[in-house]
């Protein structure tokens, strides 16, 4: 089915904002959308167009912010987060999304704000580097599902960077390559199980037209952050996200 006027400007509307919060951290594009699409648009629709958004604004920010690569920093994220797609795939139309955001968003939220206040939080460490590769992995493996399930595939990885005190270069590169892969395997699961119906291939122009610019816009941004001031915006988006989830669950839930 056609969207409608309202539909569609909606849609526009959630892309620009969303495209520069994700070029100003690395991520962010799904919740930001997802808590402007959920007052009008189809949670498939809104799906599809949070993974497709979320890629291509990340392509913008692989031109415009580029940052040496450790590919055994990044190794685990990936291998993780490509295990985790399949499942997210799978369960987006099986799993009770609405109670899993509600659960996540609710941990955002009060994790998030109490890593503010603790402004000498101490980084996480691990026993050895074996251990460090899997809880890497477990963190990337948790991003493949939430990116099949809508696109949220920065989110935990993020926050895992985050606690691990990983500098705003290092975090930046980790995260916005294993974004890059992730979401590029998800949008062709997507396609390949038909989640992209027909209607909603023209606006998927309409959907990068929307995000290249303020994507830009938001990388110029980043690159005048601090290492505290990015702490800050990231963990302040983390803390969005979170509440995003909760008001997309609790829609969702109040509709039934």
């Amino acid at each position: 089915m056609p969207v409608s006027p309202a539909e569609l400007t909606l849609l526009i509307v959630g892309a620009v904002l969303a495209g520069f919060v994700q070029g100003l951290s690395g991520f962010g594009f799904s919740m930001v959308a997802m808590s402007i699409w959920v007052w009008g648009l189809s949670p498939p629709l809104a799906a599809v167009m949070g993974v497709f958004g979320s890629l291509t604004g990340q392509l913008v920010a692989a031109f415009s912010v580029r940052r040496s690569l450790s590919p055994a920093a990044l190794a685990p994220f990936v291998a993780g987060g490509l295990l985790g797609i399949p499942l997210g795939v799978w369960l987006l139309p099986r799993l009770d999304v609405h109670a899993f955001k509600l659960v996540l968003g609710a941990l955002l939220v009060v994790a998030c704000p109490a890593m503010l206040l603790s402004a000498r939080l101490p980084a996480v460490r691990l026993p050895g580097p074996r251990s460090t590769r899997l809880a890497d992995g477990v963190a990337g493996a948790a991003g493949g599902v939430m990116g099949g399930l809508g696109g949220f595939t920065g989110v935990v990885p993020t926050l895992w960077c985050t606690l691990r005190g990983f500098d705003k270069d290092g975090q930046r590169t980790v995260i916005q390559n294993f974004n890059l892969a992730t979401l590029t395997v998800t949008m062709a699961a997507y396609v390949a199980s038909g989640a992209v119906t027909r209607p909603m291939w023209p606006l998927l122009p309409l959907v990068a037209a929307a995000v290249v610019l303020p994507a830009w816009l938001g990388t110029r941004s980043y690159r005048g952050l601090s290492q505290t001031g990015f702490r800050r915006v990231v963990l302040w988006l983390l803390t969005a996200a979170g509440a995003a989830m909760l008001v997309s669950a609790l829609s969702g839930l109040l509709r039934r």
